[in-house]
């Protein structure tokens, strides 16, 4: 069968953009692996209408909805290959063979990778996060560690203060200068230079190698992100963002390959839910258009 639309990955952006194809009445195929960025975190925040769910129970009713309608096909599977052919596109599944499309839109999100610090991986969306506006406000005004892995951690320690007395661990990555210095002073930050040895505790508890210990409410830290390799297999062009490379798209989602979409965390230089599912409307839109204009 060749459907309209192949969507590879069916968490946030991919379910909204099956959703604006499935009311435009168009033969949708969401290929995903059930593999969400966010599944470690108990719950979401900052999108309207879910705020405080559980990412399982928004992605759960997302789903029931878009399968509501007629002309939408879900496979529970990994897709290990894509490629361009005459009429639009292959995948290749991990269990279930191949499917073609005329169109293609990746929504396969990114995968993190940590620090490399003793009992960090353990606390990753629980107690240790990258995303203030997600998780800052649930953790009361309380204490709040940095752990910098690049400078860009300034972003981080100039923001947090916002939610918290903010601690920032430079872990000797970098020494902010006299501006970067005064900028941490007037938002009230707290530097401390020595590197981390170990996260622990039922919270946050902070360990720095000459054996001194911060208890912390919560540590904010940037992981490097990497993409799926369907998006390098078809020739698709990348943009350089502060954690790694995310997929160059035009307005309407479109990425350098003409007929492949892309949305959520795999084109954005950061991501959340509410993010994801806006780019996804973008991305089904725009993969509509294409197939009205040819």
């Amino acid at each position: 069968m060749m459907y309209d639309v192949i969507i590879v990955g069916g968490s946030y952006a991919g379910l909204s953009a099956g959703l604006q194809l499935a009311r435009a009445r168009r033969q949708v195929l969401v290929v995903d692996a059930g593999q969400r960025r966010n599944r470690f975190a108990a719950t979401s925040h900052g999108f309207l209408g879910q705020d405080g769910q559980a990412p399982e129970a928004i992605v759960a009713q997302g789903r029931s909805q878009l399968m509501q309608y007629p002309t939408v096909t879900w496979v529970q599977d990994s897709v290990i290959e894509a490629s361009a052919e005459s009429q639009g596109f292959a995948v290749r599944s991990e269990c279930n063979g191949t499917f073609h499309a005329k169109r293609l839109i990746l929504a396969t999100g990114v995968v993190d990778t940590l620090p490399a610090i003793e009992g960090l991986e353990q606390r990753w969306g629980k107690h240790v996060f990258h995303c203030p506006y997600c998780h800052g406000y649930e953790l009361d005004k309380g204490r709040i560690g940095v752990l910098a892995t690049s400078p860009l951690a300034m972003h981080h320690a100039l923001m947090l203060p916002d939610w918290g007395t903010t601690t920032l661990f430079t872990q000797g990555v970098f020494t902010p200068d006299a501006e970067q210095q005064a900028q941490l002073d007037r938002r009230g930050v707290s530097v401390e230079s020595g590197a981390v040895r170990r996260i622990f505790g039922e919270r946050a508890g902070l360990q720095l190698d000459d054996g001194r210990v911060f208890s912390l409410d919560g540590i904010f830290t940037m992981s490097r992100t990497q993409i799926s390799p369907l998006a390098a297999q078809l020739g698709c062009e990348f943009d350089d963002g502060p954690t790694g490379a995310y997929l160059h798209t035009n307005d309407m989602r479109q990425t350098s390959m003409p007929g492949v979409f892309a949305c959520g965390d795999a084109s954005l230089a950061a991501g959340s839910v509410a993010l994801a599912v806006a780019e996804g409307v973008r991305a089904g839109v725009g993969a509509h258009f294409s197939l009205i204009n040819g």
